[in-house]
């Protein structure tokens, strides 16, 4: 299992990267090289996806495999741990969780359709919601009673799979019989009203799936991702989400 970055190690390694600076002539490209060969090359097993120049003058975003972000200065010496937050008329807007939002609709893009238990909209389809979820979770179980209610609304709710306790385990194995039932709706009923699902294995993506959820930055379920990318974590009523997403 690739480490989590520990921010906090990484920012008591920065007197260690201080000595290491980035010279000033370096041309943009090599700078974004630099810093990620620093970075990978003083925190064991950090995982770094991409390092990109950030909108804010002199500091650069750093994506880690993991989900994390944080922030370097173009020489190498100094380190953020926070999000980035831009003033703006309209009020604060955070920079850090528009990057977020905009990696997640990436990354379950590349995911591909197809690949997830669906209950589509009643009718039209009005908004679509990835739920990242567990089958033995009381708040998942209390979201997939409203699902009818969603469905109503004209949602359609994709399920993936995210069995916090992870593979091998037996919240993992019933999502596994679920997703290998003949009727896929009906098996996710019957697990999640905690009734017995009969026990099947074939080829499937739960453990695709759960590895999603790591990288889109799912940490407790249910995950709702939502069109525009952006994450609501925990229970929400279904009228509420309905609201939220300019339906009622």
């Amino acid at each position: 299992m690739v480490a989590r970055l520990n921010v906090r190690s990484v920012i008591a390694m920065v007197g260690l990267i201080s000595g290491f600076g980035i010279a000033s002539s370096v041309s943009a490209g090599e700078v974004e090289d630099a810093i990620a060969e620093r970075l990978t090359s003083m925190v064991p097993g950090l995982k770094i996806e991409s390092v990109e120049e950030s909108e804010a003058k002199g500091l650069y975003t750093v994506e880690t495999s993991s989900g994390d972000t944080i922030y370097s200065t173009a020489d190498g010496k100094y380190l953020l741990n926070g999000d980035l937050l831009r003033l703006t008329e309209a009020g604060v807007a955070n920079v850090t969780e528009e990057a977020r939002a905009n990696r997640r609709n990436e990354l379950m893009a590349s995911y591909g359709d197809g690949q997830a238990i669906s209950f589509p909209a009643d009718g039209e389809e009005k908004a679509v919601i990835d739920v990242f979820t567990d089958i033995d979770c009381p708040y998942c179980r209390k979201l997939h009673d409203e699902v009818p209610q969603l469905n109503a609304y004209g949602i359609t709710v994709n399920y993936y799979g995210f069995p916090r306790s992870g593979p091998g385990t037996p919240s993992f194995d019933k999502y596994v019989s679920v997703w290998c039932s003949e009727d896929q709706q009906a098996a996710m009923d019957a697990a999640k009203g905690g009734r017995s699902v009969e026990p099947a294995k074939c080829d499937n993506p739960v453990q695709e799936q759960f590895q999603l959820g790591g990288r889109v930055g799912v940490t407790g379920t249910p995950a709702i991702i939502l069109e525009d990318g952006n994450i609501v974590r925990g229970y929400v009523p279904a009228a509420n989400l309905a609201k939220g997403l300019g339906l009622l």
